[in-house]
């Protein structure tokens, strides 16, 4: 696993096996994730979404703690997985990073509790599975508008964004940030820290 630019947010770059009865590759493995972050993956929950092209899914985060960590890969198509620091006081904060993830290439990436997730589909019927390290809880969940000029997120150009309701309906960046909803960068690493000291994140 490869540390991105904002902490608390890697990629896994496996090697593929292809022949020709297709392909095999390992899209987690326990020791090299407690190896790259210090402690182990809860699994709570494992969601699978279906998108078609242009779909956007996105800016979801959750109150820390507990949070939700979520560990995303692409297994039918390609979308643009974007992870932003939407932790107040993080010499980070507002920055974000994309990666493609595929069926081709089958790149993986892991997203700390605190950082913001959102997606593009690149592709029709583009299916994204990832494990989560809560269950959802609609009373911690929260949202940043995906166009939000503020965050500058740079989404593929030529593809119309289709977005949920409540997607589309989400505060920008300074509205969040206004009414209190965006995780504090100090209680994110207290929570990183007491997860690799294995205490309880509750």
């Amino acid at each position: 696993m490869r540390p991105l630019g904002i902490e608390g947010a890697w990629v896994l770059e496996p090697k593929v096996f292809p022949d020709e009865r297709g392909s095999f590759h390992e899209w987690y493995r326990g020791q090299e994730f407690r190896e790259a972050t210090g402690y182990d993956l809860a699994l709570a929950q494992a969601n699978c979404s279906v998108s078609r092209r242009g779909v956007l899914r996105g800016v979801h985060f959750s109150d820390v703690p507990p949070g939700q960590a979520k560990y995303v890969t692409c297994v039918r198509g390609a979308v643009l997985d974007v992870a932003i620091d939407l932790r107040v006081g993080s010499p980070t904060f507002r920055q974000w990073e994309a990666v493609r993830l595929d069926d081709d290439s089958r790149h993986a990436v892991f997203l700390a509790e605190g950082l913001g997730h959102a997606f593009m589909a690149l592709t029709d019927d583009a299916t994204v599975v990832y494990l989560c390290s809560t269950g959802y809880a609609p009373e911690r969940e929260h949202g940043v508008h995906p166009l939000d000029a503020d965050l500058g997120i740079e989404w593929p150009r030529g593809i119309e964004p289709v977005l949920s309701p409540k997607d589309a309906e989400a505060p920008s960046l300074a509205e969040a940030l206004e009414a209190g909803l965006l995780p504090e960068y100090e209680t994110c690493r207290a929570h990183y820290e007491r997860l690799r000291a294995g205490g309880p994140t509750g």
